[in-house]
């Protein structure tokens, strides 16, 4: 670590989390210890805390109040993990109706945020600042386990949409002193990939950080032009967001010469895993609980597949209690080599987002499209179909507040990122059906 990282790690970033008024810097001391303990002591903490969100919630959240009320469940009767299987399930329909009534009646200083929509159903939801600084001090633990910190230089290629307009100053100088840099993942043309490889080059980031389909796109085209990138220093490339798959793991660890972390989680279940040096997909379990279920809401053993849920143990202010993520995958049944208590993710499955392609053969990441869709009032779920570069096709299951003019404002956004003579046709429909495989995928290209 050089000293300007070692400045930045130890003194300018624990003074930007004191200025929010976050507890990252504690708790990231305390998570780097319990991660090395044995997992019947995790457990307990698991339980401890728990405990204390369900009495927190009880009082405090009158969704959970009066759930609790009409089904008889005591939060003081809960005695193991397994007494959390008796609170019905959380859906994104149910927080969408309930919003309100699930913020804790004591919080103050709640984020409102909102999900990218790369599960085509955006949502929006509260944090407060004790959930915000738990997942800051997962995330950095996480980031320690290969070797480098906060500070060290950072390229993150990521769906913001930068491009559309300024940053915020306050935050375009934080980035600066943290050397950070972002790259937005929206357009993936040759003349922006050779920009984004000569950026790489100037920069000599210790890090990447990205989508895995959108980093591969930039490995790749490295690949194309023979330009060397695996002798820059590059020490880790983070991967999330998507589902990584091999091929996608094999060309980044070729074209950057490094480990390829996976991260699973999102900003409303939190951090939930990642992967360490030994290849293991280490849960959160100090800040989750995970349960895999299947069709039937019945939680399944280690090993076998069903639907991930999560209760984020740090979320008294706008609780996750049994969260459904929508997403599959199985939890592990053995030990991490590594040596970490830190329970594991066997596997992950659903998590995809599709590139589309514009008239002119530019090439963009589908959250292009879904940034325009994802914070319009009134859409309760949505699915983009790119029939071919000239016709692009929506479906949207509309709720109350669906604005008259939202149609045409979909059709104006699609059209200034896919071309404007390309037709775009809006359907708003009850239901939009899964695939055949029985997985859902909300921006698919045939282009």
């Amino acid at each position: 670590m050089t000293l300007y990282s070692s400045m930045v790690s130890s003194l300018i970033f624990p003074l930007h989390e004191r200025l929010k008024r976050h507890d990252s810097v504690a708790l990231l001391h305390e998570m780097e210890a319990v991660q090395w303990w044995a997992p019947a002591r995790l457990a307990a903490l698991q339980l401890q805390r728990l405990r204390h969100l369900l009495q927190e919630v009880g009082v405090n959240v009158p969704y959970y109040k009066n759930l609790f009320e009409k089904t008889g469940f005591d939060p003081q009767s809960v005695q193991s993990l397994a007494d959390l299987q008796r609170i019905p399930l959380l859906t994104k329909p149910l927080i969408r109706t309930h919003t309100e009534a699930l913020k804790n009646e004591q919080a103050r200083g709640l984020k409102r945020l909102t999900t990218g929509g790369s599960s085509g159903e955006p949502l929006s939801f509260w944090l407060g600042k004790q959930r915000i600084s738990h997942d800051v001090a997962a995330k950095w633990r996480a980031t320690r386990w290969w070797g480098v910190d906060i500070g060290d230089p950072e390229i993150v290629v990521w769906g913001s949409p930068i491009e559309l307009g300024q940053q915020d100053r306050l935050k375009h100088w934080r980035d600066k002193l943290l050397r950070t840099q972002l790259l937005p993942a929206f357009e993936m043309s040759e003349s922006k990939l050779d920009q984004f490889i000569a950026t790489i080059l100037t920069v000599k980031p210790r890090m990447l950080f990205g989508y895995p389909s959108a980093l591969t796109h930039i490995a790749s085209h490295a690949q194309k032009r023979k330009v060397c990138l695996s002798d820059l220093g590059i020490q880790v490339v983070f991967v999330t967001s998507e589902r990584l798959y091999e091929e996608q793991r094999r060309t980044l660890s070729q074209v950057f010469g490094c480990g390829v972390a996976n991260g699973y989680g999102g900003r409303d279940a939190g951090f939930i895993a990642h992967e360490c040096p030994a290849g293991g997909m280490h849960l959160t379990a100090d800040d989750l609980v995970v349960e895999i279920i299947n069709e039937a809401g019945q939680v399944q053993a280690p090993g076998v597949a069903g639907e991930i849920v999560v209760t984020h143990l740090s979320t008294p202010e706008f609780p996750f209690i049994r969260y459904r993520t929508g997403d599959i995958g199985a939890l592990g049944s053995t030990p991490c080599s590594c040596g970490r208590g830190l329970p594991l993710l066997q596997s992950i499955q659903g998590r995809s987002t599709d590139f589309v392609i514009a008239a002119d053969g530019t090439v963009m990441h589908g959250l292009s499209l879904i940034y325009i869709l994802r914070d319009l009032p009134g859409i309760q779920a949505f699915k983009v179909i790119q029939e071919s570069r000239a016709l692009t096709q929506v479906l949207l299951v509309t709720e109350a507040g669906f604005l008259p003019d939202s149609v045409a404002r979909i059709v104006r956004g699609f059209k200034q990122r896919l071309g404007a003579d390309v037709s775009v046709v809006v359907n708003l429909v009850a239901h939009i059906p899964a695939e055949k495989s029985g997985k859902f995928r909300y921006i698919i290209s045939h282009a």
